[in-house]
């Protein structure tokens, strides 16, 4: 998925970051440029806020500016859906010729602006979402936007890299994972699997790892009205508190009454071990959300999000902001004393989401570290973990046990 370039820059973030906590780096920033969105995701309610926020032109170029991005920073421009930014060519155009490594997220429901853009202003990377067969696409994005994708897969995967991206969650299932790994196998782009979770910014209404996989496959799109009344209820108002109160009391611990369903392992289709970081990024998802894999979050010192009205969180995951980017700069929110305090907070304690954007980081991170160093250097350099409910097996040993 990544070069070993990539990891080497990110290693050398990470050394600055723990060095120097007053002057880190980012290794990579999300620009949620607006939250206007064509779909109609039941795993994401962004297309459901009113009213709409724009980060406009001049803003993302004084972000840009900030001490604590670097050329070797990878920014993503999404949204909502990042081409219904009044200004979206500007803002590429921008990019391309002021900071090129930067990759664009879409779900292509129009296919021939993003087509055309993208040809114009290439991104480093084209990120598209792709959640399972026309029908679960349908059911679980509102919008019969299968074949677009298709249509953006065929004009461009010769043209840029690209990833499509999967998000496993209660809406489809590993039927669906099998069908999108077989259009990525085709057309010879790489696939990138995500799990559905509780993003305080996305206002879910489904609770992730306590809605079973594929549970709710088949159901009838969400409208804006369900929606709307979903926001409005007393059963809305509850998720949010929950959600707040997930930083507070024992962070180390997820706010989720564990899954019933068991070990899903065995249904994961074998093809996924074709696209790398994506199947033991599953199958280690088995043991946390059964409460047996613990580790520490460092992903927040070099991973940020910047929000449509521009609200900095910690992480995806939690509703804790940093500070706002209208009300102050990028490095005073980001390497601040008070956020430098919340951060050793945080990456000590905090285990509660199975993030891609956080958690695939922290995975490489011990599993390397542990490869060349052993498990208890790795734990005296990072602090205890686990990958099971056997705090003493190795990563290679887990998976050598599992018979893989």
């Amino acid at each position: 998925m990544y070069n070993l370039s990539s990891y080497i820059s990110r290693g050398k973030t990470f050394l600055n970051n723990q060095l120097f906590p007053g002057n880190k780096k980012l290794s990579t920033l999300m620009i949620y440029a607006t939250d206007l969105c064509d779909s109609a995701c039941k795993h994401c309610l962004i297309w459901a806020k009113r009213p709409v926020h724009y980060l406009s032109f001049e803003k993302i170029k004084e972000i840009m500016q900030a001490k604590c991005i670097t050329k070797h920073t990878a920014v993503g421009l999404e949204g909502g859906e990042f081409m219904l930014h009044p200004d979206a060519e500007k803002i590429m155009e921008w990019f391309y010729h002021n900071h090129p490594h930067y990759d664009l997220l879409s779900n292509c429901l129009k296919p021939g602006k993003l087509i055309e853009a993208v040809k114009k202003y290439p991104p480093q990377r084209l990120l598209i979402s792709l959640d399972g067969t026309a029908d679960t696409y349908l059911y679980m994005r509102g919008k019969p936007g299968y074949h677009s994708v298709l249509e953006v897969i065929e004009a461009l995967h010769k043209v840029l890299p690209m990833s499509v991206m999967f998000t496993l969650s209660p809406y489809n299932d590993f039927d669906d994972m099998q069908h999108v790994a077989e259009i990525c196998r085709k057309y010879g782009i790489d696939m990138r699997v995500g799990i559905y979770n509780d993003i305080a910014f996305f206002d879910t209404i489904d609770k992730a790892h306590e809605t079973e996989i594929g549970s709710r496959k088949g159901e009838e799109p969400l409208r804006f009205s369900e929606v709307n009344e979903w926001k409005q209820s007393d059963a809305f108002g509850q998720a949010k508190a929950h959600k707040k109160e997930e930083i507070a009391g024992d962070i180390s611990v997820a706010k989720h009454n564990y899954m019933a369903g068991g070990n899903f392992t065995d249904k994961i289709p074998a093809i996924i071990k074709e696209f790398s970081e994506n199947y033991d990024f599953l199958v280690l998802y088995n043991e946390w959300r059964q409460g047996n894999l613990k580790m520490r979050c460092y992903s927040i010192l070099d991973s940020l999000v910047i929000l449509p009205d521009g609200g900095v969180p910690i992480c995806q995951n939690l509703d804790l902001k940093l500070g706002n980017v209208f009300e102050k700069s990028l490095d005073e929110i980001f390497n601040g004393a008070a956020t430098q305090e919340l951060h050793k907070e945080y990456v000590h304690n905090c285990n509660q989401c199975w993030l891609n954007f956080h958690r695939k980081y922290d995975v490489i991170l011990y599993r390397t570290f542990e490869k060349y160093f052993g498990k208890f250097l790795t734990s005296k350099m990072f602090g205890y973990y686990q990958w099971e409910s056997d705090a003493r097996t190795t990563y290679a040993g887990y998976f050598k046990k599992a018979g893989q």
